[in-house]
């Protein structure tokens, strides 16, 4: 397994592969186009560019003097009120879900999430910064990762969750520093020396947050300002010259007022380190988390060097990792438990379940699956630590941190409520799996040994084994002979109108669907 384009046959499980790990949640309809794209067709697809959204609105407000109800709040001031500061958190959690519900074939999302799990911003009460640190982030999802770092060094969300905005040449704050160098960049190596940990020196960390000094934050809650940004103050920055250790080559940065980070982080991307520690990154967000020495070499290093003859252009080693035979390998395929907000998102974008018609309804839906992956764990903008979510570094659980005795009854709630009774939030219309919308477009519907082959396919990232065919079929009709089912479908869509046939065959399709969203084939990717 290299990363050697695959050249096996390209079929439906191969499509359904890639857009597991590359979407959220693909519907049997998306992985059949893919599947006819061919893979470099499919691929060409994914990781094309698209349009921006549009920001996030007031969703509800009738109280905010400078944003009326349906237009944006972005580069609008505040009033004392603290409740409108209350609506704009609402409104760009509930935006970020409607982001990964939306039905783009596209890589684009899973990458908003993947950079904002590196770069962490957290604990910031203000949605206009947020914003502001998404759309950077979202601007560059595969683009430049050494332009997208140096964006993010003097972002203003950035600059106040690692006390950049703290950092002055009368008393240099290393936190940024140390984090760009241990966590965003080079990452922490073995301990060489004193303080030499083989990708950098506290050296580097101190001489690197004096290059990082005079940097502010404007437009915090502000009552005045709107649009928030960056400004350098040249009395706070430390104009001495910078001497970085052997790390760096011994490199000396001298003063360059409010162009000095950028010559920075031009000297850090001169190492190697840097094009293998994010190599590394997305490895384990896209195929897996185990990385032995085989795939360090024949994977990470080769990886690593197609980012640096492409100058940190992501997109080209994107594409090379996912044509690969590594990862269209079976041992790569469901392999990855579902994070929180893949969970949520595909339960309902697999199905197609329909959101209400009001706007207001829906606004509530999405933050309610907002505040659901909170309780699964995985909070955006609320991540636990500067190292990112657990699930992704911490060795030797990673993925299955997701489940454990407090996530795992909480993903058959959800699951019982789309499968069973339907979801309703504060309100909001009752939402649910559309079964027989399901069912009456698959293949063979009639045979229910088709039927739970085909939505095994929908469901889970391998085929069912035989033993597991007849378990789920035991689910459908216990006891009962094949023609049982034929029977009964047929008769239900001769008589689609008929309310007690139709309520028979339902109750058999909701245990059905529960059963097979229960097993633990379902949580993987």
């Amino acid at each position: 397994m290299t990363l050697e384009k695959y050249s096996g046959t390209w079929d439906f499980s191969k499509a359904s592969h890639l857009l597991r790990r590359t979407t959220y949640g693909p519907s049997l309809e998306e992985v059949y186009k893919v599947e006819g794209l061919g893979l470099d067709g499919a691929l060409d697809l994914i990781l094309s560019d698209i349009p921006l959204p549009d920001p996030p609105i007031n969703n509800d407000y009738e109280e905010d003097p400078y944003v009326p109800v349906g237009a944006t709040w972005i580069d609008a001031p505040y009033t004392p009120e603290a409740r409108m500061s209350g609506y704009r958190r609402r409104s760009i959690r509930a935006w970020m879900m409607d982001r990964a519900l939306k039905k783009e074939l596209n890589i684009r999302e899973k990458m908003v999430l993947f950079w904002h799990n590196h770069f962490v911003v957290s604990d910031n009460q203000d949605a206009k910064f947020l914003y502001r640190y998404i759309d950077t982030i979202r601007k560059r999802a595969t683009g430049n990762f050494r332009e997208l770092t140096k964006e993010i060094t003097i972002d203003p969300a950035m600059l106040r969750y690692l006390n950049g905005n703290q950092n002055t040449g009368f008393e240099p704050n290393e936190n940024y520093a140390r984090e760009l160098l241990e966590l965003f960049t080079v990452g922490k190596g073995e301990l060489a020396g004193s303080g030499d940990y083989t990708t950098f020196t506290e050296k580097d960390v101190a001489a690197m947050a004096r290059v990082l000094t005079g940097w502010r934050d404007v437009g915090y809650n502000s009552l005045t300002i709107g649009e928030i940004s960056s400004a350098f103050r040249p009395n706070r920055h430390d104009a001495g010259s910078k001497d970085l250790s052997h790390r760096f080559n011994n490199v000396t940065i001298d003063d360059e007022g409010d162009q000095e980070y950028k010559t920075l982080i031009d000297v850090i991307f001169q190492s190697n380190h840097v094009a293998e520690y994010i190599a590394r990154k997305l490895y384990r967000w896209f195929v897996y988390y185990e990385i032995d020495d085989t795939v360090e070499t024949e994977i990470i290093i080769p990886l690593a060097q197609i980012i640096r003859d492409n100058d940190f252009e992501i997109k080209p080693a994107l594409r090379t990792l996912l044509e690969s035979e590594h990862f269209m390998h079976d041992e790569r395929v469901g392999c990855m438990i579902k994070h929180p907000i893949d969970f949520l998102v595909s339960a309902f974008k697999s199905f197609d379940v329909p959101f209400p018609d009001s706007e207001f309804e829906s606004y509530r839906l999405q933050l309610g699956l907002f505040q659901f992956s909170a309780l699964l764990q995985m909070e955006i903008f609320g991540i636990p630590s500067v190292a990112g979510w657990k699930a992704f570094y911490q060795s030797p659980a990673f993925y299955q941190i997701w489940i454990n005795s407090t996530t795992l009854p909480l993903r058959k709630v959800i699951v019982d409520a789309l499968t069973v009774v339907g979801i309703e939030i504060r309100g909001s219309e009752r939402v649910k799996i559309d079964l027989f919308h399901i069912v009456d477009n698959l293949m063979d519907p009639f045979n229910p040994n088709n039927l739970i082959n085909e939505l095994a396919s929908l469901m889970f990232p391998k085929p069912i084994t035989d033993n597991q065919l007849t378990n789920i079929k035991n689910a459908l009709i216990p006891g009962l002979p094949d023609f049982e089912w034929t029977e009964e479908y047929a008769l239900y869509r001769d008589n689609p109108d008929n309310e007690e046939i139709k309520k028979t065959v339902e109750t058999r399709l909701i245990i059905l669907f529960n059963v097979m969203m229960n097993m633990p084939e379902y949580h993987l990717i």
